[in-house]
């Protein structure tokens, strides 16, 4: 009943979860480890930030960000260039029936995180939340 509720209420279930964290985890590992022989991946500290997995566990949406932003389509490009490497060793290393086929995407969440808190720092925002009427 449980796995059924958070189906239909649109959350991913908590296997979702698990295999995106798994397959986050893996490819961290590689990315830190430099098993792709890439360039422009080797002179990058690339974030897994999140992977978010197809409900029939088939596809991954993996969101990256490199460090301090810099390069980021320069990375993106790359990661896709080797996303065949990068779906066997996933493969490999979580065992699944199926073997997904990843997606990278880069992560804005910081940037829409730092815009949110800029606009609430703003003077006529900040008075707002203060409370103070006019």
């Amino acid at each position: 009943m449980m796995a059924r509720h958070a189906i239909a209420s649109g959350e991913p279930s908590v296997r979702l979860l698990r295999v995106g964290e798994q397959v986050r985890h893996v490819l961290a590992d590689i990315l830190q480890r430099g098993d792709v022989h890439d360039d422009v991946l080797a002179s990058h500290v690339v974030s897994v930030t999140e992977v978010r997995m197809s409900p029939d566990l088939r596809h991954a949406i993996v969101f990256i960000k490199p460090l301090l932003g810099r390069d980021e389509e320069a990375v993106l490009k790359a990661l896709r260039t080797n996303t065949a490497y990068l779906q066997r060793e996933v493969a490999k290393r979580v065992k699944l029936k199926y073997a997904a086929r990843l997606k990278f995407l880069s992560d804005c969440s910081f940037e829409e995180g730092s815009h949110i808190d800029a606009l609430l720092r703003s003077p006529h925002i900040a008075q707002d939340l203060d409370g103070s009427e006019d």
